[in-house]
């Protein structure tokens, strides 16, 4: 195959995982704002472009709104769970003190253990299932290994000289690790997302399509799919569109974030 063959096909694949990726992304974030009619009708009928649910809803108006909740708790739980390892891994890697390294991070190292799903199980059910409930659990699931990821992924500019010159500049913390440390663990961070955000996908959905998370009646695409499962042969668009529209989303997604990781890479290697 040509150099050329190559590039077409690596556009094309790009643009495939981008397409994978935009619909179910569109369909979140604008489908709530487009009108759709809400009225009941009877269970698995043939009514509308995609029919009705077991409820008797418009199927195409339920994945119009439920992207909302579906996705929306993904990368809210994703920002958390970075936000809040990204700052326990840089304070560790940079410290000073042994003490204070080990003092936070052994306490997630216990976290890690513990099953995912039966932790944000317990937290959904405790805090009545609501949205920003089942965000903060898995966010919390997903902070031991952020920061464990963090901490050694900024050892080594933590340690270094340059570090060094920039404490005897007096620089302060903040400029420090977010402008110069911070900057040696976005590779690895990059990596990652593409992981993250799947397993993001998985712990949400897989909550919701166990009846622990929203509630039965919530237009969630999980909770679509759970509710609907057992009319699959007589209306099949009930189940089929929402699970299709998660299974692109994270099959998009993760395209994307290993494309982005191999053109980070090239370019690392061309500057070399």
């Amino acid at each position: 195959m040509s150099t050329r063959e190559g590039a077409v096909l690596r556009g094309a694949g790009a643009w495939a995982a981008a397409a994978l990726c935009a619909v179910p992304l569109a369909v979140a974030v604008v489908g709530p704002f487009l009108p759709y009619d809400a009225r009941a009708g009877l269970p698995y009928s043939s009514e509308g472009l995609l029919g009705t649910d077991g409820l008797g809803r418009d199927v195409l108006g339920l994945l119009l709104v439920g992207g909302r909740t579906a996705l929306g708790m993904v990368f809210g739980a994703v920002v958390l769970a970075y936000l809040v390892g990204g700052l326990v891994g840089l304070t560790a890697a940079s410290t000073r003190h042994r003490w204070l390294d080990e003092g936070m991070m052994r306490p997630l190292d216990v976290l890690l253990p513990l099953p995912s799903l039966l932790v944000i199980s317990v937290v959904a059910v405790g805090w009545q299932a609501s949205a920003p409930a089942i965000t903060v659990a898995v966010a919390m699931v997903n902070v031991p290994t952020v920061a464990r990821l963090v901490r050694a992924a900024a050892l080594d500019a933590a340690s270094g000289p340059v570090v060094e010159a920039l404490r005897m500049q007096r620089e302060s913390w903040v400029t420090i690790q977010l402008g110069y440390v911070g900057r040696s663990v976005l590779g690895p961070v990059a990596a990652d997302l593409g992981t993250r955000i799947t397993l993001a996908v998985f712990l949400v959905a897989s909550v919701n399509f166990l009846g622990l998370g929203l509630s039965p009646t919530a237009p969630d695409w999980a909770v679509s799919v759970s509710r609907n499962r057992e009319g699959l042969l007589l209306q099949p668009w009930s189940v089929l569109a929402p699970a299709l529209l998660l299974v692109s989303f994270t099959l998009g997604f993760n395209l994307l974030a290993d494309r982005l990781v191999h053109h980070t890479r090239r370019l690392a290697g061309s500057t070399v």
